[in-house]
């Protein structure tokens, strides 16, 4: 529920933070905005607040363009969440809807769709439908602005079954047409990059994206990752096809860009999505530093590094198996194995992009391989990978946390640690504390309390001990470097 006499307070301090988690419509203009859009202040009486785009467009408002609502940051609310309405929201961000309908969303949930879409229209304003339709809209106004794809073809890459809705659609979400909306890209002067989609991905600033892209080229994999200076670039396997991602910094503190190259068009919402959970761009992180800053102990440390993310992944399938590599032969052994095992089994790339040229095997292809030497690993890979190939371990967006830890915890050669590790990485769960983490311990000792009061502490940390986790984490690292 939106507090509207609290949220028309807030339009004064245009505060980017609540960007995404609310939409501002003005009855006289039929247009709605961001908190942080800097037109004029409207009259409260002509002020209606949605709880998401969708909402708004389903009551007749179309998306302003000059704050351009719809490409607002995602609201954090999904991720912490892990209700049916957080997992909902988080398969629909990745296409579900589009691939197999509202009928194969309500399966994967376990729920029937006239019960799904009663929760939906309850929590957001909207129901699966119309929530997968707003996110084709989107992605087809991507596709006019940012390539040369002819507009019949950009309504089918996008979703639309025919012409006439995807008009009808891009016409109700934007108030103009797509020829209209491509002709304004044009006079802007934002030509599209050859073979590629280049995108503007929004975040709520502050963000280290030096740190994440640190943490991510630790581990980068040879043939699937690449780290250069400013850049990090990854194989993507999607559900239509495949595609390499190359994410740099936007330079204006707001905005990450990313470049795509998509083996298949219609995976365009999916990619972005993915990239996203990688780089961890849905976070408010002043709302983590609210609770956190508030501990003794971490307060100096949420200081240093207001900006500090969860860097989370791509494909959680391919972060499990890499974590049970890790956990068991250390990180620099485990990225040598990886790539032998992509080598041996990864899926080549149709036009390699740089030096990422596979993309990392799935669980069939892992699983038809056999155990993965060294004898260490004990066959662990083996067994993880014909449990998620049979369906016995789902890791997508919308897979209960909780269960799925339990699961991963009986699979022979997984620790609680891994499984842990995993549910924060692969399933993007903000409150994790792994099991007796060495580096915890050490930075709790570092900071004056004994690491034996994890548990304690952590309690404080709630909902969100795997930034917690994180900045115990860097102080360990730090603490270990040798002194210049």
């Amino acid at each position: 529920m939106i507090d509207e006499e609290e949220a028309y307070a807030l339009l004064n301090s245009r505060d980017r933070r609540f960007d995404g988690r609310i939409f501002v419509a003005v009855v006289t203009t039929g247009v709605y905005c961001r908190p942080s859009c800097p037109a004029v202040m409207p009259k409260r009486e002509n002020v209606r607040f949605y709880p998401s785009a969708v909402a708004a467009q389903q009551a007749g408002f179309r998306a302003c363009k000059r704050c351009r609502p719809d490409a607002a940051p995602g609201s954090p609310e999904w991720n912490v969440r892990a209700d049916l309405a957080g997992r909902a929201m988080r398969l629909i961000a990745d296409g579900l809807v589009d691939r197999e309908g509202v009928s194969g969303l309500a399966a994967r949930l376990g729920y029937s769709e006239r019960q799904l879409h009663r929760l939906l229209v309850a929590e957001v304003g909207a129901g699966p439908q119309a929530l997968a339709r707003a996110q084709r809209a989107q992605t087809a106004r991507l596709l006019l602005e940012r390539t040369d794809l002819p507009v019949s073809d950009v309504a089918f890459a996008a979703g639309f079954g025919g012409i006439r809705q995807f008009n009808h659609v891009v016409r109700q979400a934007y108030g103009t047409t797509p020829t209209a909306l491509r002709t304004a890209r044009a006079a802007g002067g934002g030509a599209p990059v050859p073979g590629a989609i280049d995108l503007r991905l929004a975040y709520r600033s502050p963000l280290d994206l030096a740190e994440v892209f640190g943490l991510l080229a630790e581990r980068a994999v040879a043939g699937v990752e690449e780290a250069g200076d400013g850049f990090f670039r990854r194989s993507l396997g999607l559900p239509r096809g495949t595609g390499v991602v190359t994410l740099r910094d936007g330079g204006d503190g707001l905005h990450v860009r990313c470049e795509l190259r998509l083996e298949d068009l219609r995976d365009l919402s999916a990619a972005v999505t993915r990239c996203r959970r990688l780089l961890d761009l849905d976070t408010d992180p002043w709302e983590v530093a609210d609770v956190l800053g508030a501990d003794p102990l971490l307060a100096p440390l949420v200081a240093a590094a207001p900006g500090r993310r969860v860097p989370g992944h791509t494909d959680a399938a391919e972060l499990a198996v890499r974590a049970v590599i890790e956990r068991r032969a250390g990180v620099a052994a485990a990225r040598d194995l990886a790539a032998r095992l992509v080598r041996r089994v990864g899926h080549p790339l149709p036009t390699p992009v740089g030096a990422v040229t596979h993309v990392f095997p799935g669980p069939d292809a892992l699983a038809a391989a056999g155990p993965v030497p060294p004898d260490r690993l004990g066959g662990v890979v083996a067994r993880l990978a014909e449990r998620l190939a049979a369906g016995a371990i789902v890791l997508d967006p919308g897979a209960d946390r909780e269960e799925t830890e339990r699961l991963l915890r009986a699979v022979p050669g997984i620790d609680p640690w891994t499984a842990a590790h995993i549910r924060a990485r692969g399933l993007g769960d903000p409150d994790v504390l792994p099991p007796a983490d060495p580096c915890v311990r050490r930075a709790l000792d570092l900071l004056g309390a004994p690491g034996t009061g994890a548990d304690e502490a952590a309690r404080r940390w709630r909902p969100w001990r795997s930034y917690a986790v994180q900045h115990l984490w860097a102080a360990a690292s730090a603490a270990q470097k040798p002194a210049m």
